[in-house]
């Protein structure tokens, strides 16, 4: 048979990336274009300047199909996947009315305030992408949860309830259309295949928050035996299940999955999670760029080879990176320093701070939902790095995956699409199709006792000390 192919759209909170896979799950090609820096009129608020959501679509997808050498028109179909947790305003042309409001503003989670006369319609990230791609005033209902929008999250729809409208000050006629993932959105416009050169007329199928379908390109299981790392911006992780548990601020929230009537659950999590490393990189500066290029490697590959070199543990160094919540006074602490330690010792404490926030709250979450996973599977770009994944395994003490695509929200839109056009019967056709294990990390026992012991007796207690503390400097510093 003639090979096919399927774009799948992954917008991110840094970047835009656009994949051709083949129906087996192999990325072909892929585009990928950096995010213009958030703007910040306010403090608190944060958003996307002019149209960069598009303009980013455009510019990777342009990249894309300079590198693209099979048919234009053996492409059957488009899975679409973009930030959650954000807010656009259109016109009712379907233009934007005011720059998109990212998920770090404040603004996302109180009432909507249209920005001016001119605003017809709210609608997320991917309503807005949709209406650019098709014309059509179609959202997923998976991206949007209730803490947010008006949605019933039982029954899979907007709220029966007028007063559920008002508390979130918008009328029905100021929302989109919704369908479930997995159905089909619309087909690509003759203007935006010319601005994109995504072919004419193909199917653009949705798929849900972009958390979910990460959940659903990593592979990760509807019975709950398995959890999910997912290692991006915001860092969280997530098991999921088929029950619907109304909102409990204890340990977890519950979110759609991008299988209909399918619900994810999600940790509490780290904001600007990996960007802390990135921070730090950047921070030891000229010294190791250099001498990774002397070498002919990225810096941040340098600095996990010399972070493999020290024990579990860091000589006893502590990073806590409970920061950039909800809560203003929250900063991150590096706890313990002595001589001996150097920036390897910084490195590798950033990820097992990283590593045992997250056990925290995955035990928190598996705690209140009756669970006890047997394997953890870790996506994301950070999963690249072997020492990252053998952390992950020494301090959760099980078994730790990473597939063979690992950026698993762009795989998760192709599911999404390939299921929608009938490539496959349904969901986990798709998914034992198209998710590929690349390898596994076993425990280390030794050092999983200590991890456990450093995390019972210090790491975890950390902030109940310092949280006092923080909210004295917050007033002199900010």
């Amino acid at each position: 048979m003639k090979e096919q192919y399927i774009l799948a759209i992954d917008g991110g909170t840094q970047s835009t990336k656009l994949v051709i896979f083949d129906t087996k799950g192999n990325i072909v090609c892929q585009g990928q274009q950096v995010l213009r820096p958030l703007q910040a009129p306010k403090t608190g608020w944060a958003e996307h300047p002019d149209d960069d959501l598009w303009d980013s679509l455009v510019a990777a997808s342009h990249q894309l199909f300079s590198r693209f050498t099979g048919a234009k028109e053996d492409i059957i179909g488009v899975g679409l996947c973009t930030i959650r947790s954000c807010r656009a305003y259109l016109k009712a042309d379907g233009s934007l009315a005011y720059p998109v409001i990212d998920w770090m503003d404040s603004r996302v989670y109180g009432p909507f305030e249209f920005p001016n006369n001119e605003t017809q319609y709210a609608t997320t990230t991917t309503g807005y992408i949709t209406h650019r791609l098709t014309g059509n005033f179609k959202d997923t209902i998976a991206n949007n949860v209730f803490i947010q929008w008006p949605a019933d999250m039982e029954n899979w729809k907007w709220s029966d309830n007028d007063e559920e409208f008002r508390k979130f000050n918008i009328g029905r006629e100021n929302v989109l259309e919704t369908c479930y993932p997995g159905e089909i959105l619309g087909k690509v416009t003759k203007a935006a295949a010319e601005a994109t050169r995504i072919p004419e007329g193909l199917p653009v199928v949705a798929t849900a928050s972009d958390k979910a379908v990460e959940a659903l390109g990593a592979g990760l299981s509807q019975t709950g035996n398995t959890g999910l790392v997912s290692l991006g911006t915001y860092i969280t992780s997530m098991v999921c299940g088929t029950d619907y548990h109304p909102y409990n601020p204890n340990g977890y929230y519950t979110n759609f999955a991008s299988v209909p009537h399918k619900y994810l659950y999600e940790s509490f999590g780290i904001r600007r999670g990996m960007w802390t490393i990135t921070w730090l990189k950047d921070i030891f500066g000229e010294e190791v760029a250099l001498k990774a290029k002397a070498q002919g490697i990225p810096p941040e590959v340098l600095l996990d080879r010399e972070a493999e070199k020290l024990g579990a543990g860091s000589d006893g160094l502590l990073t806590v990176v409970e920061w950039q919540g909800f809560e203003p006074f929250k900063k991150g602490i590096m706890f313990g320093f002595d001589a001996r330690h150097t920036r390897a010792h910084m490195h590798r404490s950033v990820m097992e701070g990283i590593a045992m926030t997250m056990k925290n709250n995955y035990d928190a979450m598996c705690r209140e939902l009756g669970i006890s996973p047997q394997k953890l599977i870790v996506s994301g770009g950070g999963s690249n790095a072997d020492i990252f994944m053998q952390i992950f395994a020494d301090v959760f003490g099980v078994p730790a995956m990473r597939n063979v695509v690992n950026g698993a929200a762009s795989l998760g839109s192709a599911i999404c699409a390939a299921t929608g056009i009938g490539v496959y019967k349904d969901f986990d056709e798709a998914t034992k199709n198209m998710v590929q294990i690349r390898d596994e990390f076993t425990p280390n026992r030794e050092n999983h006792a200590l991890y456990t012991k450093v995390n019972e007796e210090v790491y975890h207690r950390i902030t109940g000390v310092t949280d006092e503390l923080l909210k004295k400097t917050w007033p002199i510093f900010g």
